[in-house]
């Protein structure tokens, strides 16, 4: 709060207080239907500041009065502990975390330089909903992959079998295999096609 005196007596007191972005409370909501187990807050202001706006955003746990090192620590504590770590950040205080976690992202326009340059994943706009879609897309991207590498390797494992016992033959492997990166190569642009 802010006094507002003239030149003897006090004639006003006004009101500060930080605003969180509207969508945040929706935004880390979805966060935890996707799968995320934990969010932190990790921020310069301080405790009570940190407190009130966690509370507003629904994370559930939050350190206030960071340095940037400070917040560094906290992401390879959790690495360390075996967790898969994600620092979204937008200011240069938020570069040496970012660069800590499995996973920096870098939010948009407001990002400086340093965090745009430092994170692996820079998101291209300040809004938040953008988050829980990028995460549910990397999930499905990551599935998919993982679906590809199994039916390739099948494939491959299969006619691998067949060859000693002649059920098959070189041009039927190479067959298989060209059709395999066709079936491959579509599956994959599924990804294009993807809603959140």
């Amino acid at each position: 709060a802010v006094l507002v005196w003239d030149e003897k007596t006090a004639i006003g007191i006004i009101a500060v207080e930080d605003m969180i972005r509207p969508a945040a409370h929706e935004v880390i909501k979805q966060i935890y239907s996707l799968g995320i187990e934990k969010t932190y807050l990790l921020t310069g202001d301080n405790s009570r500041t940190a407190a009130s706006i966690a509370n507003k955003a629904g994370i559930k746990e939050f350190q206030g009065e960071l340095m940037p090192k400070d917040k560094m620590e906290v992401i390879n504590d959790l690495s360390n502990a075996g967790y898969i770590t994600m620092m979204v950040g937008d200011g240069v205080n938020d570069t040496p975390a970012l660069a800590a976690a499995d996973i920096g992202v870098a939010m948009g326009s407001a990002g400086s330089d340093q965090a745009l340059e430092t994170a692996d994943v820079a998101l291209m706009s300040d809004d938040l909903t953008k988050l829980p879609f990028a995460i549910a897309l990397a999930k499905k991207s990551l599935r998919i992959v993982k679906a590809n590498i199994a039916f390739a390797i099948g494939i491959k494992a299969i006619f691998m079998l067949m060859a000693p016992f002649g059920l098959a033959s070189l041009w039927m492997a190479v067959g298989a295999d060209m059709g395999a990166s066709l079936i491959v190569i579509i599956n994959g642009m599924r990804v294009l096609r993807f809603r959140y």
